[in-house]
């Protein structure tokens, strides 16, 4: 046999071996019970059937970052009332905890000092270690004012053990006015590439939130907005599948970090 007509069988061969695993994954979606298995969608907005601590952490972390996205709900009409009028932001976003809290949870006395996200408002820091329910009932009531229509109480249970269990203190190890972190690039090298380069690539461009005229890369971000990145490295990306470093020491997401900022911004 030639090697032409080969490579013909062993390309026919592959097409009818996946049109086979087609026809029988459709076969099972019809005679498959729906429940007997998750979905993506359950992995991004729903919950394991048994959560564990570090499942619930890293979920109420997503939904810090933004509760609509990260439970599939609809967002939020208008800004949030108890947003101040001096603040430099307006509609669905003054509704996420992190644009009056801060991506390093410590309000007007971290991060959001200053500039455009300043807003006059404290942290969360104080509330580490409090009361779960007690930390519910906060939020429930104003000035923060989340319905169970917007977050249903399990799902507010997850936010609350998140400020009172899940706060990553960085501030020994990112510089607050350069950004500069204090981490192990060469370790966190190794992690990335046989972690993060799965959906980001081994140079950090294979996913990009801008435009190919300015794009905004792993390595944009991370030397832009390090704070944000490390939250979402710990915690995963709200109405994503991306996975999360929740489980593991806190070093490997600063080392990660690091790294991540040695990357290409363009």
């Amino acid at each position: 046999m030639t090697p032409h007509r080969l490579v013909r069988l062993f390309a026919t061969v592959f097409l009818l071996s996946a049109v086979s695993a087609v026809d029988a994954q459709e076969a099972r979606k019809d005679t498959a019970p729906a429940s007997d298995h998750s979905t993506l969608d359950d992995f991004i907005h729903r919950a394991p059937p048994q959560p564990t601590e570090i499942w619930l952490r890293s979920a109420g972390g997503r939904i810090y970052d933004n509760w609509w996205e990260a439970l599939g709900r609809k967002k939020p009409d208008g800004s949030h009332p108890a947003y101040p009028k001096s603040g430099q932001r307006a509609g669905a976003n003054t509704w996420r905890c992190v644009e009056c809290h801060g991506w390093d949870y410590n309000g007007k006395d971290g991060l959001y000092g200053s500039g455009e996200r300043f807003t006059g408002i404290k942290g969360i820091r104080t509330a580490a270690g409090r009361d779960i329910t007690r930390i519910m009932s906060l939020l429930r009531a104003a000035p923060h004012g989340y319905t169970p229509e917007m977050i249903k109480d399990e799902e507010l249970r997850r936010l609350a053990i998140f400020v009172s269990r899940g706060q990553d203190n960085a501030d020994r190890f990112i510089d607050l006015k350069t950004g500069n972190v204090k981490g192990d690039r060469t370790r966190g090298a190794g992690l990335f590439h046989t972690i993060c380069a799965a959906c980001h690539g081994f140079d950090g461009r294979l996913l990009n939130w801008g435009t190919a005229q300015e794009p905004a890369y792993i390595g944009t971000e991370a030397n832009t907005f390090p704070h944000e990145v490390l939250h979402k490295i710990r915690n995963g990306h709200p109405g994503a599948a991306m996975i999360n470093l929740r489980g593991f020491p806190f070093k490997d997401a600063i080392d990660i970090l690091a790294y991540t900022r040695s990357l290409p911004t363009k």
